[in-house]
């Protein structure tokens, strides 16, 4: 590309606040801002994200989120070509407060306005740390979504399967609310399972008897709750010994079901013999370093390159919207203010949806 585009990104579909500044231009995508505002304190009473208490934040931090990634970026509104924002799937109240928010900078300022994917966000991300060249096959590994798939295009993706019901994320977040260890369960988890066992207890691996990358991690969960039980009734509590060995041996089994249906994804994916072949990992799970030590040895094996985004472009951020957005605004496309904040939505629209349909779609 010749011409520099400056793309303002908001995100809010689930619990994160956060708004970016991002710029396109001949020597590649920067980052000139990006701010996240959590939510941790408040929902901590609660064991997990209450929406409507995300939504209300949402509407109270994004201006404050916009003015200091404007103020980072050392721009005003004037300096962008385009205002990129989430627009599903997510927390519909939370996405239709950024949708909004979003709509309200175009009408007032006349600036193209993107509506983004935010799954589309994630499986972007190593193009816009690592620039990484397409086909790639992409790992999503979220609290919300698991999926592989062959990312072709901004506007391309083929789905090669995905959990059938719970996401990791939502796994961990489940298993440390068992365990009575504090929300978000994945670092929470990780930080346990330093100092136990992996083999003491013998979980699960789920559909690793059943051919293709399809995963499922709720029987794996409800494993943790009877072992978890049985260890009580013997000790009349959970010791801390104890509770580390099952977030060990928690984490060991959803390694291992990742690694080996990554696994095979990877064979379809090289099947098709692409140029630059390379495995990228985002979503917040991806932050889980022994996971990505999995995947890494995986690649190493496969002769394959492993690409995984820094820590902070793991988790829920805008910077990645406005990457996705400027990729797409440069294909063409944009939103006018009829856009609509959409609580599901998948990437891949010809596959057949892995949760099935509800009143409003596709799930996943």
């Amino acid at each position: 590309m010749t011409k520099t585009l400056t793309a303002l990104g908001l995100e809010s579909s689930c619990d994160d606040t956060a708004a970016a500044v991002v710029r396109l231009d001949a020597d590649g995508p920067s980052i000139l801002s990006s701010v996240v505002e959590g939510q941790t304190d408040l929902h901590a009473l609660y064991g997990g994200v209450v929406p409507e208490i995300a939504a209300r934040a949402h509407t109270e931090k994004l201006d404050y989120c916009i003015e200091l990634a404007l103020q980072n970026a050392d721009m005003t509104l004037t300096d962008l070509d385009a205002i990129a924002v989430t627009a599903g799937p997510g927390l519909i109240g939370g996405v239709l407060s950024g949708v909004m928010c979003a709509k309200g900078l175009s009408a007032a300022t006349g600036l193209p306005l993107i509506g983004v994917n935010h799954l589309a966000g994630h499986a972007l991300t190593p193009r816009l740390t690592d620039q990484l060249q397409y086909p790639y096959l992409m790992l999503l590994v979220s609290g919300g979504h698991c999926q592989f798939l062959i990312v072709r295009s901004a506007t391309d993706y083929t789905r090669l399967g995905g959990t059938i019901d719970d996401a990791p994320g939502e796994a961990f977040d489940k298993t440390a609310r068992l365990l009575g260890l504090p929300q978000p369960g994945g670092p929470s988890v990780e930080q346990e399972a330093l100092k136990g066992d992996p083999k003491r207890f013998a979980f699960p691996r789920p559909l690793l008897d059943r051919d293709g990358c399809d995963m499922s991690f709720s029987g794996l969960k409800t494993a943790v709750l009877r072992a978890r039980d049985a260890v009580i009734a013997e000790h009349q509590g959970l010791p801390t010994k104890d509770r580390a060995d099952l977030c060990a041996g928690f984490q060991a089994a959803v390694t291992d079901v990742l690694v080996e249906k990554t696994r095979r994804a990877l064979r379809i994916y090289l099947d098709e013999k692409p140029d630059h072949p390379a495995l990228a990992v985002a979503g917040g799970v991806a932050a889980n370093q022994t996971i990505r030590t999995g995947l890494l040895h995986l690649t190493e094996q496969l002769n394959t390159r492993f690409v995984a985004p820094p820590l902070a472009l793991c988790t829920d951020n805008a910077a990645m919207i406005a990457y996705a957005g400027a990729e797409l605004f440069q294909l063409g496309h944009s939103d006018d203010l009829t856009l609509s904040a959409r609580p599901r939505w998948p990437l891949d629209q010809s596959s057949a949806p892995m949760l099935g349909f509800g009143k409003k779609g596709a799930k996943a």
